[in-house]
């Protein structure tokens, strides 16, 4: 079980691989060149910034620094949401904020499938608003399940392993 520290470690390093691969698909046919010098370099920021957040994100349900971090920004966005008079929204984002808090730690936010439901948003949404792209949000969807995995991973909850005690 890593603390912050290692589960931002872990993702980095996920990341990187995640990168490569990345990398590697768009140098095949020459996608990349689709891209303006900009988008070349906020795009691998951006799904950085993805993967690190979803290291922390199965911890958001005890006590933590990635518990800290999500839920200022759920306060900031429900914020301006009701500052812009979207109540409706700020209520919906509300309720999904409050379910991590309602489970136990390691529960429901450390499984496979939330691994996959939780950054599902960053696959549909660009879907949904943009159907002359629809695989636009693909890369986003991946650093996150890929910044999710670490954190299981990390945790032990993939592949078990024991760890070492320091003894005193």
């Amino acid at each position: 079980m890593a603390n912050y520290r290692g589960h931002l470690a872990g993702a980095s390093v996920f990341y990187a691989v995640y990168l490569g691969v990345l990398a590697l698909v768009y140098a095949v046919d020459a996608a990349y060149t689709q891209f303006t010098l900009a988008e070349l370099i906020a795009y691998p920021v951006v799904l950085f910034g993805l993967c690190l957040m979803f290291g922390l994100w199965p911890d958001v349900d005890t006590n933590s620094v990635g518990q800290d971090i999500f839920y200022t920004l759920f306060f900031i966005v429900d914020a301006v949401l009701i500052g812009t008079r979207h109540f409706e929204e700020a209520a919906y984002l509300g309720l999904f904020a409050i379910l991590p808090v309602l489970g136990k730690h390691r529960g429901w936010t450390h499984t496979w499938w939330a691994m996959l439901v939780i950054p599902s948003p960053l696959l549909i949404l660009p879907y949904i608003f943009f159907p002359e792209r629809p695989l636009w949000g693909l890369p986003f969807y991946g650093a996150a399940v890929i910044g999710y995995f670490s954190h299981l991973f990390m945790d032990g909850l993939v592949i078990p392993f024991k760890r070492k005690r320091k003894r005193r």
